[in-house]
């Protein structure tokens, strides 16, 4: 029987000319005791999906029910979960807790509502900090808080509008975990919007996918038994096969070819060599030893003593190699791309790139970080050519205009060239950073979990865009990522480091799968699982913060 309904439901915003339709035509129905899950794009109308069965918006057209009746506004059968906490800072856990039974239950004795109070910060692991306040908690614990308060109101309906995605992906994971194991408890009726595929496999009893023109898309059904373990599903047929299915349908709906090419990349040199076509992609890209990473340490100072973070980290790359640095928060992997990118003073050991020692900061080594970190007044050609004008001082004016142009076109920003960087999404800002390090021509690009900040779909999209630019430029590189499937999506090599402090090198992958890659043929090849499962392996190892016995790891070459 369907608890919500959807009855040929439209939104829109705005009025005449500058009207935006988010939502149409939205047939559904919510079966109760249900797990569905709402997947799709940034912008694609998934919270306004999600507000409207909250009673929070009403529809432009249409009609939206609860058991039969129109909703017209909030109503505690139904309980939301948003992406931020909203939780009252002055209230203790308990205190923000009580807050909803309060408004719930204003009849209910004092003791029962202690007892249930009580229960539901039992049932999110929160008994020990009930007394804290929000700001002494960490992300994850503060959206446990959330999910306590919302089932305290004893919602039929559990809503939520992508919980989880400001959390780090190990915090993430088991908070999806701690969500699956409440709905199989209480078999609430639950709506998870996400933008994450895996997420929506290991919850989900059905997934519908939304369009990016606000239309209902493909829907599919998870008959996989629960519970669902993540690290055992990389090795279930059933979920291999629903999760390329899922992939490539989101895929040909939302990643269209935006990369267009009239343009042709100038043959001027910039101050550190190379052009002439990037040197006909950096020719056989067989020098070994391109960039060299020597019994490298960094140590910080403390009223305790020296800290080391990293130590002995060695490391041999050849020149056109593209390697991912992967592994648990505070292991040190952005420590050692800024001391390679000069931004960081190397304690102890050294780097060298093309047998001169790294010291300073250097456009020969192009850095792009999670945050885009543009002039938000300049345009993306202004922001691009910041760089380009101080890289290529022989080159006409003409010239470096045409070297930022053919980047940006092929990040797919032909079309917002001269839109300021302000008016842009993090996406698009993320494109015109890309374009900015190829433009500089660098002998090194340094990618500091570059994609990190958007949602996943917009990643995908993003890995797409790198990968199509790398393969023209053949640029050595090393990308930091806590992603699997973007660390073996993007890398020659996958080099994984063991948790800090003391951090080093735990375990090298080599992923020998053709090239060009696309998420979609990846998915499908029969090597790529066991690729995958090998970091998984090595990250679980490692994942309750324990350090397992170093390897005898101290010189890791290229072959």
């Amino acid at each position: 029987m369907a608890i919500l309904t959807f009855d040929n439901v439209s939104k829109s915003f705005g009025t005449g000319t500058s009207e935006t339709h988010v939502l149409k035509n939205i047939n559904l129905e919510v079966e109760e005791g249900e797990f569905l899950v709402l997947l799709g794009f940034s912008g694609t109308g998934k919270t306004t999906l999600i507000n409207l069965m909250a009673g929070l918006d009403k529809p432009s057209r249409g009609k939206v029910s609860f058991r039969g009746k129109t909703i017209d506004g909030p109503g505690p059968e139904r309980g939301v979960i948003f992406q931020s906490y909203s939780l009252m800072p002055w209230l203790t856990v308990a205190g923000n807790v009580r807050l909803a039974v309060d408004t719930v239950y204003p009849k209910m004795p004092k003791a029962e509502k202690d007892a249930k109070v009580a229960h539901y910060i039992q049932m999110v692991g929160l008994s020990h900090a009930a007394s804290r306040r929000p700001a002494e908690l960490s992300g994850g614990m503060r959206q446990r808080v959330n999910v306590a308060r919302a089932l305290a109101m004893s919602p039929e309906v559990l809503l939520l509008d992508e919980p989880l995605s400001a959390l780090d992906a190990l915090t993430r994971a088991n908070l999806a975990d701690e969500i699956e194991a409440i709905w199989e408890a209480d078999k609430k009726t639950c709506v998870l919007i996400t933008n994450d595929v895996d997420e929506a496999i290991l919850l989900a009893d059905r997934i519908i996918a939304l369009n990016p023109d606000g239309t209902l898309g493909e829907e599919f059904r998870v008959t996989i038994p629960r519970p669902r373990d993540r690290v055992e599903m990389n090795h279930h047929e059933g979920f291999k096969s629903l999760r390329s299915q899922v992939t490539s349908y989101l895929m040909e709906v939302g990643i269209e070819a935006k990369v267009e090419g009239t343009r042709l990349l100038p043959d001027v040199t910039p101050i550190h060599g190379l052009p002439s076509a990037v040197a006909k992609a950096q020719e056989s890209a067989t020098e070994e030893r391109f960039l060299d990473f020597s019994q490298l340490h960094k140590i910080y100072p403390t009223p305790k003593g020296p800290l080391t973070v990293v130590e002995d980290f060695n490391l041999k790359i050849n020149k056109g190699e593209f390697i991912s640095l992967i592994g648990h928060s505070g292991c040190g992997k952005s420590t050692v791309l800024t001391m390679a990118a000069g931004l960081n003073p190397i304690s102890k050991g050294a780097i060298k790139l093309d047998r001169r020692h790294v010291e300073g900061a250097d456009p020969e080594r192009a850095v792009v970080f999670q945050s885009p970190n543009l002039f938000p007044w300049l345009t993306a050609r202004e922001n691009c050519a910041i760089g380009v004008d101080k890289v290529y001082p022989g080159a006409s004016r003409a010239e470096r205009q045409d070297v930022v142009e053919y980047y940006l076109e092929r990040v797919g920003l032909a079309d917002a060239m001269d839109r300021p960087a302000s008016d842009m999404s993090n996406g698009m800002q993320q494109r015109v950073g890309i374009a900015r390090a190829f433009a500089l021509s660098p002998k090194l690009l340094l990618l500091d979990e570059p994609f990190g900040m958007l949602d996943s779909l917009t990643r995908w999209e993003l890995q797409e865009v790198l990968m199509e630019v790398w393969s023209r430029t053949k640029v050595t590189a090393i990308c930091v990522t806590h992603d699997v499937d973007e660390a073996i999506l993007l890398a020659d090599r996958v080099v994984m480091m063991t948790n800090g402090p003391q951090a080093t090198i735990g375990k090298i992958t080599e992923v020998n799968l053709p090239r060009p890659r696309t998420r979609k043929a990846l998915l499908e090849h029969p090597d790529y699982y066991s690729y995958r499962q090998e970091v998984l392996d090595f990250l679980e190892e490692y994942e309750h913060g324990a350090k397992p016995k170093k390897p005898a790891l101290k010189a890791v070459a290229a072959e």
